[in-house]
């Protein structure tokens, strides 16, 4: 209690029964899926950084006396078709599969989160617009779509980005204008209309900030399915080009010797299944902790 001249003022009273929200992370420290989640991304993320480190060999470097040779002590994921270390390839591609997933869905955000909230508020005939340019995206699968600008931009690390990324622009602009329309209904939108606010304040300070949530939910999930396209693409030659270490590059490289060192193939294979996993169950605990509908 403190006083104010000879006033005594009183700290505001919590309502009795009402218990205080838990934070996000609380939220998400008591999910196991989001423990879990984070734990596997944390430890791919720890070891592309920490990759010079850990690692005495070369991602480059050829020793054909060594090719193929299965795990061991000194290789423990053993080596690939021109003996080159396969621990070592997984911790430096890890770096390029999360640089691709996490710029690509910047670029989709970036572009399509926008857009869907000026037409979503807006509505009418730049609503009409936007959306119909929007389904004949979404009418080509994000591989295809990936495929086509790729196809069109050439081969490469950058163009593979700008694939995956256009690919993920229509996604997010149909769920941000989705937001939009049910946010411009709320009483504080209609509340800052009759005040007389502009429109691109309304969409910026009242509309914007409360489309936030599905749209880190779905940005997390698309991550793993950008790692998941990209390693597409540079299965198909379309991505990353040799010899630099990416995973998809890395499964297609060993698809020839499936049969005589599956070793080649299968550890790349489980680095892109653990990624995606991960950010998978990561996306859907935030979700469960980002939606009170879903919370008991």
């Amino acid at each position: 209690m403190a006083t104010a001249g000879s006033v005594t003022v009183a700290p505001p009273a919590v309502p009795a029964g009402r218990p205080a929200r838990p934070g996000l992370v609380w939220l998400l420290a008591a999910n196991p899926g989001a423990v879990a989640g984070l734990a596997v991304l944390a430890l791919l993320a720890a070891g592309a950084m920490a990759a010079p480190a850990l690692t005495p060999y070369s991602p480059t470097a050829i020793d054909l006396g060594g090719a193929a040779d299965p795990p061991s002590a000194a290789h423990w994921f053993g080596r690939d078709q021109v003996g080159r270390d396969i621990l070592t390839r997984i911790l430096y591609g890890a770096r390029l599969s999360l640089l691709v997933g996490f710029l690509a869905v910047g670029i989709g955000v970036a572009v399509g989160a926008p857009v869907g909230l000026v037409a979503g508020y807006l509505g009418g005939p730049a609503d009409l617009l936007v959306m119909r340019l929007v389904d004949v995206m979404m009418a080509f699968p994000s591989i295809l779509l990936a495929l086509l600008v790729v196809t069109v931009l050439g081969p490469g690390l950058e163009n593979a980005m700008v694939a995956v990324g256009v690919a993920a622009i229509p996604l997010f602009a149909r769920l941000a204008r989705a937001s939009a329309l049910s946010v411009k209904e709320m009483e504080y939108v209609a509340a800052a209309r009759a005040l007389g606010q502009s429109t691109v304040r309304i969409v910026a300070r009242h509309v914007a900030p409360n489309c936030v949530a599905p749209l880190v939910v779905q940005a997390t999930l698309r991550v793993g399915t950008a790692i998941l396209t990209a390693a597409s693409l540079s299965f198909l030659g379309l991505g990353v080009q040799p010899p630099s270490p990416e995973w998809g590059a890395m499964v297609s490289e060993g698809r020839t010797y499936i049969t005589t060192a599956p070793h080649i193939t299968i550890f790349p294979g489980l680095a892109i299944v653990l990624a995606v996993l991960g950010f998978n169950v990561l996306g859907d605990s935030l979700n469960d902790a980002l939606n009170p509908s879903l919370r008991s």
